[in-house]
Parts: C-alpha cells; sequence; structure tokens
C-alpha cells in the first residue's frame, strides 16, 4: 500500500512540474487557415464553393446515363425537374470522388401503388456504368408505405437500414444531405479502403458513417468487383407505374 502510495504522489508531482513548464502556445495552431467558404442565407443553400447541378431552368449538368452524349431528357419546370417516363437514368457530366451532396425530392401528392412501386427512384452516390450500376441511396415515399426495410428511404439499398423513418407526407418536399467517401483500390483491384456514407434525411441521421459492401445489387451480395476512381452522381427513372417524382436544388462540395 505504501508503494503504491509513493507511486501515485510521483506520478502526480511529475504531472505538474510537467504542466508547470508548458506553455499555452504549445497546443495553438496557426497554419494552415482553412479557406473561407460564405454559407447560403438559409439552410439548404449552396455555400459559395458548391458545384450547383441543378437550381433552375436546365439540366445542362446531366447527361442521358446510357448515352452520355445525349442531353438529359426529364422535364424542368422552373426551379424543379421531374422524371420523364421511358427515358431512362440521368447523370451528371461531372466526376466526384469525396463530396458532401445536397439534394431535394418530393413524392406527387397524387401517388399511387404500393411497396416498391410508390414513388422509387434512387440517387447513385457514384454511378458505374449504364443502367443502375453504383451506389444507391433509395428514394421512396416511405409515409406509411411498407415495404423491406433494406428498401426504404434513406436505406443504402439492400444493404443498410435507416437508423430512422423520417419521411413527409406526399407533395411535402424532403431532402439528402451525404457525405461520400469513395472506395480506395490497390493496383491489383482489391480494396484498399471500402465507400463510406453517412446520410442526413430531412436533418436526421439515417446512415451514420457505414462501410459499403459494394456496388448495389438487386440480387445477390454485393461485392466489389469493380476497380474505378471518380465517378458522375446519378438519379434513377425506376420505370414501376407510380406518378413520377421532382427534384430540385442540388449542389456537392468536393472534399
Amino acid at each position: 500500500m505504501k508503494t503504491n502510495i509513493i507511486t501515485t504522489l510521483l506520478l502526480t508531482g511529475s504531472f505538474f512540474i510537467a504542466n508547470a513548464q508548458a506553455k499555452h502556445e504549445d497546443t495553438e495552431i496557426y497554419e494552415p487557415v482553412p479557406k473561407v467558404v460564405t454559407p447560403g442565407k438559409q439552410v439548404g443553400d449552396a455555400p459559395s464553393d458548391a458545384v450547383v447541378l441543378f437550381d433552375k431552368n436546365n439540366l445542362d449538368q446531366w447527361v442521358m446515363t446510357n448515352d452520355r452524349s445525349m442531353p438529359a431528357q426529364w422535364t424542368v419546370d422552373g426551379d424543379l425537374f421531374t422524371v420523364k417516363k421511358g427515358t431512362g437514368n440521368i447523370e451528371t457530366k461531372q466526376s466526384f470522388t469525396n463530396y458532401q451532396l445536397h439534394v431535394e425530392w418530393r413524392i406527387p401528392s397524387n401517388i399511387t401503388g404500393s411497396d416498391q412501386a410508390r414513388g422509387n427512384s434512387g440517387v447513385f452516390l457514384a454511378s458505374l456504368g449504364k443502367g443502375d450500376a453504383g451506389y444507391e441511396l433509395q428514394v421512396l415515399d416511405s409515409y406509411q408505405n411498407k415495404t423491406y426495410v433494406n428498401g426504404m428511404a434513406g436505406s443504402i439499398y439492400k444493404q443498410f437500414i435507416p437508423l430512422a423513418n423520417a419521411a413527409r407526407k406526399p407533395g411535402e418536399w424532403q431532402c439528402y444531405d451525404v457525405v461520400w467517401i469513395a472506395p480506395v483500390f490497390n493496383e491489383d483491384g482489391t480494396v484498399k479502403s471500402p465507400a463510406v456514407a453517412t446520410v442526413f434525411f430531412n436533418g436526421v441521421l439515417v446512415q451514420n458513417h457505414i462501410e459499403l459492401k459494394g456496388p448495389t445489387l438487386y440480387i445477390g451480395q454485393p461485392s466489389y468487383t469493380i476497380k474505378h476512381g471518380p465517378a458522375p452522381i446519378k438519379l434513377q427513372a425506376h420505370g414501376d407505374k407510380s406518378e413520377p417524382i421532382s427534384f430540385r436544388n442540388i449542389w456537392v462540395r468536393e472534399l
């Protein structure tokens, strides 16, 4: 017992001596100075360093996924645009690696159907080619609409269930705020570090820094089979018979 007391006193004394010799300047860092970013006037507005992917009037930042030489064919109406049935998915002209994304979407108030055939769409955080190749953050009417929980709004489709159902009623605007860290591959194509996503759905955390198992698969278990670098962001035209959904106010900040 005496030895323990002596040891404690010695250690405590050393602590106070070390801290007495320390200066507050020792833990103050002055460089590098963070760049100045002017935030939007309101929550959800694009900050000064964002790439605005859609604000209003045109889809100049988007192309058709299955033929990237074609401009996006979805319907623009002022400050929003709507999926045009039968045209297919659209994706950004520009490719991104790590980023912060803001996207707003709306299920129409006259929505019909149920389960996965009710306002179905998706935000592919990295498009890996034609069709639905890539990593999908599900878009769906999840307001009083029962479906499998790893396929509801806020899910990383068929991989991760959202931590909460934050869906608003059809007819109201919803938003996703995403932090995406792209996967990194070794020279031989094996995964050095997996993709990581954090997602806020209408301001509610629904995916907390989760490590994706690979690109989205409708059938089977996902895995990393495609080595890739920067990729476009893709929006899905699902093809079900429910009324088409709309998007607005989309911007991205490269990290």
